[in-house]
Order: C-alpha cells, then structure tokens, then sequence
C-alpha cells in the first residue's frame, strides 16, 4: 500500500492505545491511512496538506474504490499550485471536494459513527526519506478542535478547486471581440 513500512511496526491498535507517536523515517500518511481505515471500517476522510502527489492520490483512489473511504475533502496550498495544476484533474477525480488556501498544515481525520482519529503530522502527502514526526489521537475533543479549523480554512479561507481550472480556461479562450480578427482568434490565457 505505500513505500514505507506497516505502521504496525511503529503504532498499537488505537482501540487499546488512544494517544500515540512516532519520530522517525519509514511512516508515510497513504500507509498510516490505510492502517487507520482497517481498524475504523468506512469513514469520512478530511486531509489538510501543503503538498500531495500523484502517488498518494493513486493509494487514496485503491482506498475509495475498497469503499474504505464514504466522503473526501481535501485542503491543499494554494503557493503550491504548480504541482497542484498537474495534478488537479486527479485530485478532483479522487476527492468529494478540493479547496486551495494559504496551507502549511498535515492534518488527517478521519470520522464515522464510532471513531474520531486525528493525525498531526509533519509530513505533506508525498514519499521521501527523511525523518517525520506523526501523532494519531482517538481524542474526541482534539479531533473537534482540528475539525472546527479545517471547516474554518475551507469556509472562509479558501478557494474551492472543483472546476476552478476547466472555468478559467473557458472563460479566457472566448473568441476575441477585436475588428481586426475576422477569424475568431482565441485569447491566450492572462493575456
């Protein structure tokens, strides 16, 4: 499932071990995610990251089409928007909802009608080899604090992604209104 090891060799069951860490290299969020989802059966996914990548976004797409995961919103960095443009038909495909906003935050929750995990990590949704740092908390009220500032970026900080791109480029490649272009000239985007 991912490039890094089981996260069972680095984390307990979160059934007997509500609070726990790990500081090193070898953890990566898809994997953690997945291992997550074993234990919590079908839930709702929200991921707030500076950066993702085509192969997270490929592992989250397994996840879904397991039915592992029900509602998906993700919250990416606008700076970012880059590799977030190469990416955005792939990000829209595999989540619900995409919103763009000023973002350095790692956060992964993951809710249904039993469990509430929080994941606060330091590593964006991308592979590397170097050393991150991972909390994952079945606390319910540090789940509802980081829930209520996920909804707070989303709803009054950002940008919603879903179509953003296909509308621009409609709106920017209408035929040019000028006389001396008989033949319909397209406009080149920012011009």
């Amino acid at each position: 499932m991912s490039k890094g090891k089981s996260p069972s060799e680095f984390l307990r069951p979160m059934a007997t071990n509500p609070l726990q860490s790990h500081l090193g290299r070898g953890l990566h969020t898809l994997g953690l995610l997945g291992w997550i989802l074993e234990q919590t059966g079908p839930a709702d996914v929200y991921v707030s990251t500076f950066s993702t990548s085509d192969a997270f976004l490929r592992g989250f797409y397994n996840l879904k089409k397991k039915g592992l995961v029900l509602k998906s919103v993700l919250l990416a960095d606008l700076k970012a928007s880059k590799k977030t443009y190469r990416l955005y038909k792939e990000m829209q495909q595999n989540f619900d909802a995409v919103y763009l906003s000023q973002n350095h935050s790692k956060v992964m929750l993951v809710q249904n009608d039993r469990w509430t995990v929080t994941v606060i990590s330091s590593q964006n949704q991308t592979y590397g080899d170097r050393a991150e740092c991972t909390l994952v908390t079945t606390n319910q009220e540090i789940f509802y604090q980081q829930y209520c500032g996920f909804r707070e970026l989303v709803d009054n900080n950002s940008i919603q992604l879903n179509g953003l791109f296909e509308r621009l480029i409609e709106q920017n490649t209408r035929p040019c209104q000028s006389t001396d272009s008989p033949s319909g000239d397209f406009r080149i985007i920012g011009y």
